[in-house]
């Protein structure tokens, strides 16, 4: 059974990335960090390994995806609350990040997305608990 995710993102400036997913709430694991990777706790679960172009060429021999010409990747999270949608937008846009959308409520799902410095999409959602059918 899987226990993890690990994402693998390339990213232009790693610093600049690290203080980026920081200032969203999310920590820095140093145990699996250097120069060139940087490990992004999202949750006990999921985490996302921030690397400088030359090291995720390590893992592929194909060209990294210039994010401002196409879509490499969407990721979506999903959140306890509809307020921590809003939240997580925010502190992305005040720390450099920029989206496309304006929220959407579904009703059943509440949705906001933002794109970050290096131009990889996230989506934010909190998905209403449905009662269940008798």
């Amino acid at each position: 059974m899987i226990q993890q995710v690990f994402l693998t993102l390339p990213v232009a400036d790693l610093p600049k990335s690290v203080a980026f997913f920081k200032s969203l709430g999310f920590a820095h694991n140093p145990q699996f960090s250097d120069d060139t990777a940087a490990c992004i706790v999202i949750s006990d679960a999921v985490s996302v390994m921030l690397g400088t172009h030359a090291k995720f060429r390590e893992f592929t021999p194909k060209a990294v995806c210039d994010t401002s010409q196409a879509v490499e990747v969407l990721i979506s999270l999903s959140c306890e609350r509809r307020e921590h949608v809003d939240e997580l937008v925010a502190k992305a846009l005040a720390a450099g990040g920029t989206t496309h959308d304006q929220p959407e409520d579904l009703g059943f799902m509440y949705s906001h997305s933002f794109v970050d410095l290096d131009g990889h999409g996230w989506g934010v959602l909190h998905m209403v608990a449905q009662p269940e059918s008798t």
